[in-house]
């Protein structure tokens, strides 16, 4: 079973009628509910907004892939985990970054 997580912002839901319109649930888990789909993976969620912003250091130890969805709130995103996350990933972690997760 390949255990993954994505990441999202969770602003743009939260901010734009529209974007909320379309993903009442947010993006992030839109996604992970088409991940979801497949008999292999086990897709869950985090948000910037939840401590840690989900990635507790717990949580990336039981994380395969994170998938990243960024675009307007990079900055908000603490020093620690990005070190947390970046860790991670030279360690083995599968990252796929979407839309414009720079």
């Amino acid at each position: 079973m390949i255990r993954a997580v994505v990441w999202g912002e969770n602003v743009h839901e939260q901010t734009n009628q529209t974007v909320r319109d379309l993903y009442p649930d947010g993006m992030h888990a839109c996604i992970a509910e088409a991940l979801n789909a497949a008999d292999d993976i086990e897709a869950t969620t985090a948000t910037l907004q939840e401590p840690e912003h989900g990635l507790p250091q717990s949580r990336i130890d039981e994380t395969d892939v994170l998938l990243w969805w960024g675009h307007a709130a990079h900055g908000d995103v603490s020093d620690d985990v990005v070190a947390r996350v970046a860790d991670a990933v030279w360690g083995g972690m599968g990252l796929i970054l979407l839309h414009s997760a720079h």
